[in-house]
């Protein structure tokens, strides 16, 4: 049977690639869903950081290697098989330290046969991290060479954090984040938004935020976003994206107990007239 949970409440979700998982989830969970895609995954035109990686790799010219992103970690892979061999580009991982932030890289790792050094546990941010690598005895970072794979945008606070702790580190863009490529979803969710038609709004990422703020910037209607998030349920997956709202001045009312989409909808859906009421009550 269905979760009743939203009672009828429209939520928005700004997810793109898992757009209709995350449209059935809140379905299931007794929501209408308003689904706005808000990013696509465009590989870097240049992929000359990531072949200098590689390169690097193979000459032994690398100790440790962090994975970010399990979509990344793919696309990395496809990147280094246009001059090196898989099973020499996998040798190579294997004769260094490599480091997986969360189960997405770890399931795209194992599927490359790559032993994994050290996993990330949850919420799986940069603070987790430098936290593992601080505790671990596996794996020392002062003096050593480090390569760490983004995802869409910089990390500054990791790549700051392992310098401060003596490493020498290179960042390895493989792809960044763009609008879609049509923004009429994204667009018509901002007038719902500016017409108080949304109750709840789900980020599962920074990015997501960014790119509906450039478009209602666009649409003259920032101020109206941000006022209507004030008075909407907004549900953030976990700590770097509720940074990312906090910025922008937005409150975060919800993080799920585990920061995946499952979790994400299921507490909102069970908590949102609790949530709601004491919202609307703080805003009167």
């Amino acid at each position: 049977m269905a979760n009743p949970g939203f009672a009828g409440l429209k939520v928005l979700t700004l997810e793109s690639r898992r757009a209709q998982e995350m449209a059935r989830l809140i379905a299931n969970s007794g929501g209408e869903p308003v689904v706005a895609p808000s990013m696509r995954e465009v590989p870097l035109e240049s992929n000359k950081q990531a072949l200098e990686f590689a390169d690097a790799l193979v000459k032994e010219r690398l100790d440790v290697v962090i994975f970010l992103t399990g979509v990344g970690t793919r696309a990395l892979f496809r990147v280094v098989e246009s001059v090196h061999p898989r099973e020499k580009f996998i040798a190579a991982l294997s004769s260094v330290a490599v480091v997986a932030r969360g189960p997405k890289p770890v399931a795209a790792l194992r599927e490359m046969g790559v032993p994994i050094t050290l996993t990330i546990p949850e919420p799986n941010t940069w603070r987790e991290i430098l936290h593992e690598l601080d505790q671990s005895k596996l794996l020392e970072t002062r003096g050593r060479r480090v390569a760490v794979q983004e995802y869409g945008v910089a990390n500054p606070e990791l790549l700051a954090g392992l310098a401060e702790r003596g490493a020498q580190v290179t960042s390895v863009p493989v792809y960044e984040w763009m609008l879609p490529e049509d923004t009429a979803p994204l667009r018509a969710a901002i007038g719902a938004l500016t017409r108080g038609e949304i109750n709840v709004a789900l980020f599962t990422s920074s990015a997501q935020l960014r790119h509906l703020l450039q478009i209602a910037d666009e649409m003259k209607a920032k101020d109206a976003v941000l006022q209507a998030l004030s008075k909407t349920l907004v549900v953030s997956i976990g700590p770097i994206t509720s940074e990312e709202l906090q910025k922008s001045g937005i409150a975060v009312d919800l993080e799920p107990s585990h920061p995946k989409m499952g979790f994400l909808v299921k507490e909102a859906s069970e908590q949102s007239a609790t949530l709601l009421q004491k919202k609307r009550s703080k805003k009167d």
